[in-house]
């Protein structure tokens, strides 16, 4: 039975998310993220998809030389971010991994000559980009076995379009069930650190670090939402690599070859508000995928 990927999203996973609630309130002018209720929304579709496995596309594992899959067996510890642990610290997690796939992907692109490689070390580190959605999403609590991929620094879009179309076969010979998580955001450019608001509202998009970054991000949403994601590829080069997206959009990109690159015409469906996040852009997007991977 050929495997299928019955779901895909671009997901946020900014680690301001994982304050308390009242705080983030307060940072809110006294109401929440959107994208905290943009979580659940998505956990519905997960839920409804019935996936036998996660992958994760980790905007912050940047490797060097290969794309990664993460092939460890299970995953257990306490997470402390070593960029912001004053306050993302303390972190339990405890969820399975998926060795199989991640070999079966490295074995898919050694075939096709491409650089996908498993890695199977027990004490590799964990990234928030993985674990903020892990604990978001409760992957833990229906023991959804979940593979991390890098997003591989040394890399122009061509590459990470090609990294996932092994990906994509990967899945259509395991057999399984699997949805696709692109964890990261759009335009990537932090405000100062003296930066002040233009708006009381943190979230506000107006706090995003330039009004062009604005107009880019809500022209790329509106064509995900139509399903133009040829046009997406067309304006890359001179537009979203040069903003940049996040991980120079390593997490779509690679997600998006998994689903056939160009050719992929799924819907996106904003499952969130656009929102800042330090200056970067940040929401949510479910892609309704027709469940069958070609070769």
């Amino acid at each position: 039975m050929s495997g299928s990927i019955v779901g895909a999203a671009l997901v946020s996973h900014h680690p301001g998310l994982m304050q308390c609630e009242e705080f983030r309130r307060a940072m809110g002018a006294g109401q929440d993220s959107d994208l905290i209720s943009g979580y659940a929304r998505l956990r519905e579709h997960i839920a409804a998809a019935r996936p036998d496995v996660v992958l994760i596309f980790d905007s912050h594992w940047f490797t060097t030389g290969y794309h990664l899959a993460d092939g460890g067996e299970h995953y257990r510890g306490t997470y402390v971010s070593d960029e912001m642990p004053w306050y993302l610290h303390g972190v339990p997690y405890d969820y399975r991994g998926h060795p199989q796939l991640a070999l079966q992907i490295e074995a898919v692109s050694r075939e096709q000559g491409g650089y996908n490689r498993a890695i199977c070390h027990p004490d590799l580190g964990r990234h928030y980009a993985t674990i903020n959605l892990i604990k978001q999403l409760r992957l833990e609590l229906s023991h959804t076995p979940v593979l991390t991929l890098s997003s591989c620094q040394n890399c122009d879009w061509r590459h990470f379009l090609k990294s996932g179309e092994a990906i994509g076969e990967a899945i259509r010979r395991s057999g399984l069930r699997a949805l696709m998580l692109a964890s990261g955001a759009l335009s990537h450019r932090f405000n100062g650190i003296d930066w002040t608001p233009k708006h009381p509202r943190i979230f506000h998009e107006s706090n995003v670090s330039r009004p062009e970054n604005i107009d880019s991000d809500k022209g790329a949403i509106e064509l995900l939402k139509q399903g133009r994601h040829d046009t997406v590829l067309e304006r890359w080069e001179d537009e979203y690599r040069k903003l940049p997206w996040e991980a120079f959009g390593a997490h779509y990109l690679q997600m998006l070859g998994a689903m056939g690159g160009a050719d992929c015409r799924a819907k996106g469906q904003p499952l969130s508000a656009y929102e800042n996040a330090r200056g970067t852009g940040n929401i949510h997007i479910w892609f309704d995928t027709t469940g069958e991977v070609t070769a």
